[in-house]
């Protein structure tokens, strides 16, 4: 097993099985594609796990968007959090950039929505929880996401949320304004429509609204029938309130739908909040304590001796937290396989241009249509003058750089006709008085 994945390294070939392989993994079935990248759903050989990899054509990025797809793999490198996408391994050859990440099997929150209709608090609130201590966890760290939305927030087989799409994440630092105006307009803070600089975890932080609003009400808080409408309403900053929310929900959504970046709340605060904590006495939401990695499992060590790893190998390839084949084997060996939990929906393979995800250098082309119940502000359609459908719950991949324009047609009495297609896949320009924004 082992020879058999070394010869096949860093090349897709054709084993004795007649199934492709990169590396030491079975490549079984594209689940994406874009103009530039594909992602494949894999087996480990090794192991048996199952992982999402995607394959970059290097040589159709320009060298900005080169930049922003390293930056990406730089960040993910250095996350490692329970509801944060783990990446395994990184295979680079001349042409291609292989990106080996975590399978998070029950797909999209966005498609969970679609197919389930709005949740109860109680359930939004444990999927929040997990959110705000994902994305607390990342701003420590310095590192703003920028593209937070229902899209780009996956599920396992145990329904626990896995934050994906680092594609427009950046580095922060005190004192140092960014001025990159991207992510998805529905989602996006107020001063992002105004062309002002920002510091970094704000812009997150009004998206954490957006989702919340999302979860607890199906819908997203502001729509329009284009960009121009969308961006009044934002910048008016009024929404309705389901007259099925709690009070205890509403003020805290209130915190972080807050119009001065100045004035909205930090995560610090929010994990103290009432709603937030209801039901968790005692086990008030903390910032995540990130644990030291245990490269000295003797067990999994054992297990890759027999497979054929040096204990040398092993023991270098921990201690320097190299992205290779020997990390990520002794990493999914410490994970367990998944098990799809009753009421989970098989995925089949996604058409080609499907809604992808965990990280992308740009944003995904899909086609999706949403079907169900109304609810009171369904996504708006064509914000970002794209049509789009989304048939029921598609699969969840990692998000692909540059692929087809998608359209977003919005029919009558969807329950999540949500937001602006992905307006993070659209290519558009914008202009309103002096300031000119491009979303990618």
């Amino acid at each position: 097993l082992r020879s058999l994945g070394a010869r096949c390294r860093n090349s897709i070939a054709s084993c004795p099985e007649e199934q492709p392989h990169i590396g030491n993994y079975r490549l079984l079935r594209t689940i994406g594609k874009g103009n530039f990248a594909k992602v494949k759903l894999a087996r480990h050989i090794l192991t048996g796990r199952e992982v999402a990899i995607k394959i970059i054509d290097k040589t159709q990025l320009n060298p900005t968007s080169l930049q922003k797809l390293f930056r990406e793999v730089r960040i993910m490198k250095g996350l490692n959090h329970p509801n944060i996408v783990k990446l395994f391994e990184v295979i680079e050859t001349e042409k291609t950039l292989y990106l080996v990440m975590e399978y998070a099997s029950a797909g999209e929150v966005f498609d969970y929505l679609v197919s389930h209709g709005r949740m109860k608090e109680k359930e939004a609130r444990a999927k929040f929880r997990q959110i705000v201590s994902a994305v607390h966890y990342c701003h420590q760290k310095n590192i703003v996401h920028r593209d937070l939305k229902a899209e780009n927030l996956l599920l396992d087989a145990e329904a626990n949320i896995k934050i994906a799409d680092f594609g427009f994440s950046n580095e922060f630092r005190l004192g140092s304004k960014l001025d990159t105006f991207c992510g998805s307009p529905p989602y996006a803070a107020p001063e992002l429509f105004q062309g002002k600089k920002y510091d970094g975890p704000e812009v997150d932080i009004w998206s954490l609204g957006v989702i919340l609003y999302t979860l607890v009400s199906g819908s997203l808080p502001f729509d329009g029938h284009n960009l121009k409408e969308l961006r009044e309403r934002v910048l008016r900053g009024k929404y309705r309130v389901p007259f099925y929310m709690s009070t205890d929900c509403e003020n805290i959504l209130r915190r972080f739908l807050v119009l001065n970046p100045a004035k909205r709340c930090t995560l610090e605060q929010i994990m103290k909040d009432k709603w937030i904590n209801i039901g968790y006495e005692g086990d008030e939401l903390k910032p995540y304590k990130e644990p030291e990695e245990d490269f000295g499992d003797t067990k999994r060590i054992e297990v890759m001796v027999g497979m054929g790893y040096t204990r040398e190998e092993i023991k270098d390839s921990l201690s320097t937290q190299k992205y290779n084949e020997v990390t990520a084997t002794y990493l999914l060996l410490g994970r367990k396989s998944e098990v799809r939990p009753p009421g989970t929906q098989q995925h089949p393979t996604a058409p080609t241009g499907t809604q992808c995800h965990p990280t992308a250098p740009t944003g995904t082309q899909c086609h999706q249509t949403g079907t169900s119940a109304t609810h009171q502000h369904p996504m708006p359609p064509n914000s970002t003058q794209c049509h789009q459908s989304r048939t029921g719950a598609t699969h969840h991949h990692p998000m692909l750089p540059n692929s087809t324009p998608c359209h977003q047609s919005r029919t009558s009495g969807t329950k999540l006709g949500l937001v602006a297609p992905n307006s993070t896949q659209c290519h558009q320009t914008w202009t309103s008085g002096t300031h000119r924004f491009q979303w990618h």
